[in-house]
C-alpha cells in the first residue's frame, strides 16, 4: 500500500510538472516578446486567483496562483484584463501607447512558443515512438451488441465498414483525424437513419442504421450517438489469477487467444459468450505465444474448464484482459503529427459549432479533465510515450485556438491591433474595458461549466464521457489570452 501511494504521488507530480510546462512556455513567449518590444510587464503568473507565492524582481511580479487553471502575463499596454489578472498598479492609459505592430508581435509570440514546444515534443515522439493499439487501426467489426442498432441492421462481427453516411472510414473508434472513424461520423450525423457501406466475404453491401443515445445518469455529460459495435481486437492476456482455470490450463501473461472451440475470436466479449454458452463444459482455446505484435510465435491448444462463482451467472476462467489488444509503435514525423492535430481540432470545433451536431461544449474537457487524462496516460503501460504524444496535440491547441479572433484570446489582441492600425488611432480605453471584461466573464463561465462535468467525472469515476476520452486521436480546445487557460479537450482513454 505504501508503494502504491508513492506511485500515485509520483504520477501526480509528473502530471502537474508537464501540464504547467505547457503554460510556462506559452506565457514565456509573450513575456520575452513584450520585453523585446519595450512594453511594460507587470506580472508573470502561473495559475489564477489569490497568489500562494509572489516575488517582485526587476519590476515584474512573479507569482503562483491558487487556482490551477492556466496562467497569464499582465501587459497593461496590450489591453485591460483585470477580470482575469486582477487589479493593476498601472493602467494602459497611464503608459506610453504601444504600436500596433508591437501588440501583434507580443500576441503572436505565445502561440509561436507553444508551436515550438509542440515541434520539440513531436521530434521526441518521432524518435521514441507512439504506442498504437490494434483497436485504433481497424475498420473491421469485432463484436456487435445484441439488440443494438448495428445488430438490428444486420451487421456482423468480421464485417469491414467502408463508409458511414457517405464518408470513407478507416477505423471503428476515434474522434476527429480527418473524420476517418465510424464513431466520429455517427456522432456528428444529424439524420435519424444513416447509411453504412460495408464488405462481407468480398461483397460490398449497404444497410441503414438508426443510431441511439444512451441516457446519461445523474448530472453527467450527455452521451453521443452510437451504433454499439466494437473493433476487431485479438484478446490478449494481461494477468492470470492464481489457482484459476486459466492458471491450471497453463495460460500466461502476453498470450493471444485466437480461437475458442474452433471459432475465430475477434473480441473478448465473443469469448465470454462462448464460455457462458458451454455452461461449465471444457473449452479448447488456441493460443499464440511469444509473438511480436501478433507476428511469429508458437501456436498451441489448451483446454480450460470455466467456473461459475457462487451467486453469479457468468462463467469465468480467471483472466484479466489487456483492453488495448496488440500494441505497435509508430514513428510519425513531426510535421505529420502537427498537421493531424490541427485538422482534428478544426473538425471538432466545427462539430461543436454545427447547429444539429450531438457534440457540444459539454463534451469538451477543461484543466481538470486534461490533468485527469494525463494521469490516466501515465498510469497505463507505455504511459510516458502516450503523454508525450498528447503534449504535442495540447501545445498545437494552445497555439492555434488562441489565434481565434475573439477578445481575450491572442487572436483578439491581433484583431484589435489591426483595427487600430487601420483607423490610425488607438481604440477608446473604455470600449476596450467593456469588450474585454464581457468576453473574460464569458470565458470564466465556460470554464466553470466545463469544469463542473470534469469534476463530476473525477468524483464518480465515469469513463469515456468526453470526446477526448472517446478517441485516441486527441483534439484540444483551450482559450487563453495573455492568459493561457486550457479549457476544453475533445480523446478516448488509451
Amino acid at each position: 500500500m505504501f508503494f502504491g501511494i508513492l506511485k500515485v504521488i509520483g504520477i501526480l507530480l509528473e502530471v502537474i510538472l508537464l501540464f504547467n510546462l505547457l503554460i510556462v512556455v506559452h506565457e514565456l513567449g509573450h513575456f520575452v516578446a513584450a520585453r523585446w518590444c519595450g512594453l511594460k510587464v507587470e506580472k508573470f503568473a502561473i495559475w489564477f486567483g489569490k497568489p500562494l507565492w509572489s516575488k517582485t524582481v526587476g519590476g515584474v511580479e512573479y507569482r503562483l496562483g491558487s487556482i490551477p487553471a492556466g496562467g497569464f502575463v499582465a501587459i497593461p499596454q496590450l489591453g485591460p484584463m483585470e477580470a482575469l489578472e486582477g487589479e493593476t498598479t498601472e493602467k494602459g492609459a497611464d503608459l506610453p501607447p504601444a504600436r500596433p505592430i508591437d501588440k501583434i508581435i507580443v500576441a503572436l509570440a505565445g502561440p509561436v512558443a507553444s508551436l515550438g514546444l509542440a515541434f520539440l515534443f513531436a521530434c521526441v515522439v518521432w524518435f521514441v515512438g507512439r504506442p498504437v493499439s490494434q483497436a485504433e487501426t481497424t475498420n473491421t467489426i469485432g463484436y456487435v451488441l445484441e439488440g443494438g442498432p448495428a445488430a438490428k441492421a444486420g451487421l456482423l462481427p468480421g464485417d469491414r465498414i467502408l463508409a458511414v453516411n457517405g464518408h470513407p472510414v478507416k477505423r471503428i473508434n476515434g474522434m476527429g483525424r480527418m473524420g476517418d472513424s465510424v464513431a466520429w461520423n455517427v456522432a456528428v450525423s444529424s439524420s435519424p437513419v444513416i447509411p453504412v457501406r460495408f464488405e462481407r466475404n468480398g461483397v460490398e453491401k449497404i444497410v441503414e442504421v438508426e443510431p441511439l443515445v444512451q441516457p446519461n445518469k445523474g448530472w453527467g455529460r450527455k452521451n453521443l450517438r452510437q451504433i454499439q459495435i466494437m473493433p476487431a481486437m485479438t484478446p490478449m492476456v494481461a494477468k492470470v489469477a492464481a489457482n484459476s482455470p486459466a492458471a491450471e490450463a497453463g495460460l500466461r501473461s502476453g498470450d493471444l487467444v485466437i480461437e475458442a472451440n474452433g471459432r475465430k475470436l475477434l473480441s473478448q466479449p465473443a469469448l465470454a459468450e462462448i464460455l457462458n454458452a458451454t455452461k461449465g463444459a471444457p473449452v479448447a482455446l488456441t493460443i499464440l505465444r511469444g509473438s511480436n505484435a501478433g507476428v511469429g510465435g508458437s501456436e498451441l491448444t489448451v483446454t480450460v474448464t470455466p467456473r461459475i462463482p457462487d451467486g453469479q451467472k457468468q462463467a469465468r476462467i480467471g483472466i484479466f484482459w489487456d483492453e488495448r489488444g496488440i500494441v505497435t509503435l509508430t514513428h510519425p514525423n513531426p510535421f505529420v503529427q502537427i498537421k493531424s492535430s490541427i485538422l482534428t481540432m478544426w473538425e471538432t470545433i466545427s462539430a461543436v459549432t454545427a447547429p444539429h451536431s450531438e457534440i457540444s461544449v459539454q463534451q469538451l474537457s477543461g484543466p481538470v479533465g486534461i490533468m485527469r487524462i494525463y494521469y490516466l496516460l501515465f498510469e497505463s503501460p507505455m504511459g510516458w510515450q502516450l503523454a508525450l504524444w498528447f503534449s504535442v496535440v495540447l501545445n498545437v491547441n494552445l497555439a492555434v485556438m488562441n489565434l481565434l479572433p475573439l477578445p481575450v484570446l491572442d487572436g483578439g489582441h491581433i484583431l484589435l491591433a489591426l483595427i487600430e492600425w487601420a483607423c490610425g488611432h488607438p481604440i477608446h480605453q473604455k470600449t476596450l474595458e467593456v469588450v474585454q471584461t464581457a468576453f473574460a466573464m464569458l470565458l470564466i463561465g465556460t470554464m466553470l461549466y466545463i469544469s463542473f462535468f470534469d469534476v463530476s467525472d473525477l468524483v464518480t469515476g465515469h469513463k469515456s464521457s468526453t470526446v477526448m476520452e472517446k478517441s485516441t486521436e486527441t483534439m484540444t480546445f483551450s482559450p487563453s489570452s495573455s492568459p493561457v487557460c486550457p479549457a476544453a479537450t475533445p480523446v478516448a482513454k488509451p
